[in-house]
């Protein structure tokens, strides 16, 4: 009996004790918003924000990781800051992506080849919305013919009609939106 009342007491000493440092040790505000180990921004490296298309309007995109090592050092030269080579993103099943539209020929922009910026089927909100993109590599047939697309839509209208192919190498990015047509993060 003696036993367990010391043990008892021992232990709320070091309850006590640690309550304690705590309140001594931890500035109020961090007690005030919710303790040590809030949530809050950091400051750090910052990735370069990408320009494309979805649903007609302009959206801004990361590249992150990439299934394949050309594809992933050809982003980080365009962008500056590094593009990680995960080859795992190439065996995500089909159905667990979503597409982007990059463009091999045709008009001179942004992209990453160097002709109009990417063009990205299902945003954030859609049915079908992944951050996992399979590339479809876009080339006209007559580059004079070439104009801006700037939804999937479009660009399938111009594979229909037989003004543009559209290549799958097997190639996944991981592009998160920033900005999309009706919202933002």
């Amino acid at each position: 009996m003696k036993r367990s009342l010391l043990l008892l007491g021992l232990i709320v000493v070091l309850v006590a004790g640690s309550a304690l440092a705590y309140l001594l040790l931890t500035p109020e505000e961090d007690r005030e918003s919710g303790g040590l180990g809030a949530m809050e921004p950091v400051s750090g490296p910052q990735v370069p924000l990408v320009g494309g298309f979805a649903e007609g309007e302009e959206i801004a995109f990361l590249h992150t990781e990439a299934s394949a090592p050309q594809v992933a050092e050809m982003l980080t030269e365009m962008m500056g800051s590094p593009v990680l080579v995960v080859p795992s993103l190439a065996e995500v099943p089909e159905t667990s992506l979503a597409n982007v539209y990059v463009f091999a020929n045709g008009i001179e922009g942004d992209g990453p080849m160097g002709f109009q910026a990417d063009v990205f089927d299902n945003p954030p909100g859609t049915e079908g919305y992944s951050p996992l993109r399979a590339l479809n590599l876009v080339t006209w047939g007559d580059e004079g013919d070439a104009r801006e697309l700037r939804s999937a839509d479009e660009v399938l209208t111009a594979e229909t009609d037989g003004e543009i192919t559209i290549e799958q190498p097997g190639v996944v990015v991981n592009m998160p939106m920033v900005t999309w047509p009706g919202g933002e993060r």
